[in-house]
């Protein structure tokens, strides 16, 4: 078989063809390997020796073990970089927001993060997965947005909880995350001013809406400024062997999600509910013969090994987390709008209230229904629906709503569309 013209030769071999002892190498102005030839015919007239071929981007460590670099040290020079780069990165972050008139809106905006993630969609090729990589990047992000201001977000604790998680998907672990022990807390915090947000469950996909977040909706003037959706992934946690455990810990929405699983595996043991996945995980540290229901984060945490992996029955388990404050987030054409409704509790009431928008062409997203509390008769209906109040086609739908009348219409406010965080 005729042998291949060099100048087709693969760059990895050309640049092993340069590390060959200088005994056997060729001139420059000879008839070498394909790009020491393409070097000297841009510049014919240069008698200096032609640079070394540049090794390929996508393969940084074999071109620098070919080169007779060892990985070792290559590793060691691109962390240096790495370090440069990543200070360099927050610092031009710093230098931008010196232009903006209202830092403390830009902080709170999840505009830059949506923008990095759909970079990192758009040029990555591995070998980091989507997610490592928005792992690396949402500690960098966080880091400089609390170099302009500082945040405080109270979240439905204990730490390394579901909303814990969700608090960090949004904000990052450079924010002032403060957990509480309710829902009702988390809210209290936010109207008093201690925190400047707070995060909390408004609906699984499972298990439907969260009855404590609607209500709180129903008592303070706070709105809707972000959503946070989560992949929710339960495990059992135990320290002995699935047949010695006797007592399954976890919080009642947990333990819901995995009634069918837990029913037809664990049939012996008694379940047991308490106020969160993260006491579950202590308390099956730290009693024989008990397992929780929690997080992979709880396990790692409170060193409790994983006996049983994604026991929840739906395998698509997302839980909706709502961000609250007194923000109002810009439009970025893919919103929500949530109202609170209340309308005459009579025939045809509700049937009234739903033709807007039907006639303007809105789509509605979820609705939930709640009962006055004693004495008044009725219901408070919970809608949530695609687009942002600054559109035409939403001012003329709460116009039209407004025109019935309602008993109560509160616009509880519009936010960005949330991306499931696996």
């Amino acid at each position: 078989m005729a042998k291949k013209p060099a100048s087709k030769r693969p760059v990895s071999k050309i640049a092993k063809k340069a590390a060959v002892p200088a005994a056997r190498s060729r001139p420059a102005t000879g008839s070498g390997a394909g790009v020491e030839k393409t070097a000297v015919a841009r510049k014919p007239q240069a008698p200096a020796p032609v640079p070394r071929p540049r090794p390929p981007a996508v393969s940084v460590a074999a071109a620098a073990g070919e080169a007779g670099i060892p990985p070792e040290i290559e590793i060691s020079r691109l962390d240096e970089q790495l370090v440069g780069l990543l200070n360099r990165r927050v610092a031009l972050y710093l230098e931008k927001m010196k232009g903006v008139q209202t830092p403390s809106r830009a902080v709170f905006s999840d505009l830059d993060q949506q923008q990095v993630w759909g970079m990192i969609d758009r040029v990555s090729q591995g070998p980091l997965t989507t997610t490592e990589l928005r792992t690396i990047f949402r500690p960098l992000l966080s880091a400089g947005r609390q170099r302009i201001k500082q945040t405080r977000v109270a979240y439905l604790g204990p730490p390394f909880s579901f909303t814990h998680q969700a608090a960090i998907s949004r904000f990052g672990e450079s924010a002032d995350l403060v957990p509480v022990s309710t829902i009702a807390t988390v809210f209290e915090e936010v109207n008093r001013g201690h925190v400047d947000f707070g995060i909390v469950p408004i609906e699984n996909s499972t298990d439907g809406r969260i009855v404590d977040t609607l209500d709180m909706f129903t008592r303070l003037p706070l709105r809707i400024c972000g959503e946070v959706l989560v992949h929710v992934h339960h495990n059992l946690l135990a320290r002995c062997d699935r047949s010695e455990i006797s007592e399954i810990y976890s919080k009642p929405q947990a333990l819901s999600q995995c009634r069918d699983w837990l029913s037809r595996n664990m049939p012996h043991a008694r379940l047991i509910e308490v106020t969160s996945t993260s006491t579950a995980a202590q308390l099956a540290r730290d009693k024989p013969n008990v397992a929780a229901v929690a997080s992979r984060q709880a396990a790692i945490q409170y060193d409790v090994p994983v006996v049983a992996e994604c026991i929840e029955d739906n395998q698509n388990n997302v839980t909706r987390f709502a961000v609250i404050g007194d923000s109002v987030a810009e439009p970025t054409g893919s919103d929500r709008t949530a109202v609170l409704l209340q309308i005459p509790h009579k025939p045809g009431s509700l049937s009234e209230a739903l033709e807007p928008f039907r006639r303007n062409k809105v789509n509605l997203t979820w609705i939930e229904s709640f009962p006055l509390r004693q004495p008044a008769v009725g219901y408070l209906f919970f809608l949530d629906f695609e687009g942002h109040v600054t559109e035409p086609r939403i001012r003329k739908t709460l116009k039209d709503l407004e025109a019935l009348p309602p008993d109560r219409l509160e616009v509880l406010g519009s936010y960005p569309r949330g991306e499931s965080s696996k």
